[in-house]
């Protein structure tokens, strides 16, 4: 697993923001994906990948899981 850096918090924060305008929250999304909210917590701080995760998350915003995560390379820890 992966340790976040100031961006990576910085770009979670965002996201979470964004998912409040949104009409929604990583705690809505993980029940509806039935995974944790931790889960949700370390895919969305970079700290960990899970490519159905990223997906939801990026769907949720209106945005490519590309766009959302660009600094994530393809390659790493990979939760199912």
């Amino acid at each position: 697993m992966r340790t976040p850096t100031k961006a990576n918090l910085d770009a979670h924060e965002r996201l979470k923001a964004e998912l409040r305008i949104q009409g929604t929250s990583l705690a809505q999304i993980s029940r509806e994906l039935g995974v944790s909210d931790s889960a949700l917590t370390l895919v969305g701080k970079r700290m960990c990948r899970s490519q159905r995760i990223e997906e939801a998350l990026a769907l949720a915003v209106g945005a490519s899981p590309e766009d959302l995560f660009p600094d994530f390379r393809r390659e790493g820890a990979i939760m199912p």
